[in-house]
């Protein structure tokens, strides 16, 4: 392969996409590697696709941008981005991992489902649905405002508050499994390639599907796949409140226990989903918003903004912010902002809804391990606040071993 000459240069299979009138996307869905380049690049890229050489590519992209185009550097940038294809590697294509995108992660891209059979379920009429579903839950809460949840009373359907904490679990599993296979199907339906894994934001554990493939398709289109989530989380609230809905009318006369059941099941579905709209965190709708203004690289020019706004950049960060979209700097001037005061929310949402369940929790562990080891009272609830906490801690884990990875390549990076 020679990036000169009249010798053709062999491209992976890439991703090339429209974004607006001066630039396209371009990536490799195998490894989630995607970067915007000029319009000109999908120029000098659709020519090396067609066979075309070094030299016959730069004089279409010349004429195209009106003046000489340094193909030979441009293949070389190719290159270090790992868009070249070798024998060796197209013999192994199948082989490739993506790149890690959350610290807990599978290796390969899912494909068991079919696109043309989970389509249907993300169709206009079924947008329709899910979004009646949200509306009618948002209704319930509105005209019966008693079946709002009630952290402290709704978290503890039993008396016992270990079994209460045993009963959280599978549904709070459930709900975050169905919420990300949501994310999975709706991929799929449009013949997208995802993955599980498992990251955090701030101190709280959270599960993520990969949608990385997503920009291989038209902006307009990512919307379904991001979405489909909480149109899951939607369709379920809707069900559990339809049974609150009918045990309080009076039209369901069902056991105490289920009514308790339901309402501690809304309780963390809303949770959730309240979890979803805090858009500073990296969640559902952050993605959405990123996707709804065209930004690039909107969370690491929001932190070089507000690092020059409350202390100084080094050059590198300088440098970096400067090579910044003209979008991403738009944006980042006020998001970085919306992120700093977003901590109050999250110390406003753990607070109201998560705080009364893990004190009421403690509070009854703490009476259990006084007793000792050598009691069954210790051991039980030892296993039922270590369950209930679990994920905290092990976010907690995923927070330091980060932060001591950065400051081991700080201390590197300065020793060299």
């Amino acid at each position: 392969m020679s990036a000169s000459g009249t010798a053709p240069v062999r491209l992976k299979p890439l991703s090339v996409v429209p974004e607006g009138d001066d630039e396209v996307l371009v990536g490799d869905p195998a490894s989630g590697t995607f970067v915007t380049i000029p319009a000109v690049g999908g120029v000098v890229i659709a020519a090396l696709r067609r066979g075309a050489s070094v030299e016959e590519a730069a004089a279409e992209a010349e004429a195209f941008a009106g003046e000489p185009v340094n193909v030979v550097s441009f293949v070389a940038t190719l290159g270090e981005l790992g868009f070249l294809a070798s024998d060796e590697e197209e013999a192994a294509r199948d082989a490739v991992e993506p790149v890690r995108t959350a610290p807990i992660q599978a290796r390969r891209w899912m494909t068991s489902v079919r696109p043309e059979t989970v389509r249907p379920f993300f169709g206009r009429t079924a947008w329709v649905f899910y979004a009646a579903c949200l509306v009618y839950a948002v209704a319930v809460f509105v005209f019966r405002p008693g079946l709002l949840p009630d952290p402290a009373v709704d978290a503890f359907p039993f008396d016992d508050v270990g079994l209460s904490a045993l009963a959280w679990l599978p549904f709070v599993w459930f709900a975050a499994a169905s919420h990300e296979c949501g994310h999975w199907l709706g991929a799929r339906a449009l013949g997208i390639q995802t993955r599980f894994g498992v990251d955090r934001r701030l101190w709280m554990l959270v599960f993520e599907t990969d949608l990385t493939q997503l920009w291989t398709l038209p902006r307009r289109q990512r919307y379904g796949p991001l979405l489909a989530g909480l149109a899951v989380d939607s369709v379920l609230l809707a069900v559990l409140l339809t049974g609150r809905l009918l045990i309080d009318t009076g039209v369901w006369h069902a056991p105490e226990l289920a009514g308790k059941l339901l309402a501690a099941w809304v309780f963390i579905k809303v949770m959730q989903m309240l979890w979803q709209s805090l858009v500073f965190l990296r969640t559902d709708l952050y993605a959405v918003l990123l996707n709804a203004l065209g930004c690039r690289n909107l969370w690491r020019v929001k932190s070089l903004m507000l690092k020059r706004a409350l202390w100084r950049l080094t050059a590198e960060e300088t440098a970096e912010l400067a090579d910044a979209t003209d979008t991403d700097l738009r944006v980042g001037r006020w998001f970085r902002w919306v992120w700093l005061a977003g901590f109050a929310g999250v110390i406003v949402w753990f607070c109201v809804l998560l705080l009364p369940v893990f004190a009421e929790a403690l509070a009854w562990a703490a009476e259990g391990l006084a007793e000792g080891p050598l009691t069954a009272a210790f051991w039980y609830r030892l296993l039922c606040v270590t369950l209930l906490l679990g994920p905290e801690a092990l976010a907690l884990v995923l927070t330091v071993k980060e932060y001591a990875a950065r400051l081991t390549a700080r201390r590197t990076a300065r020793a060299h």
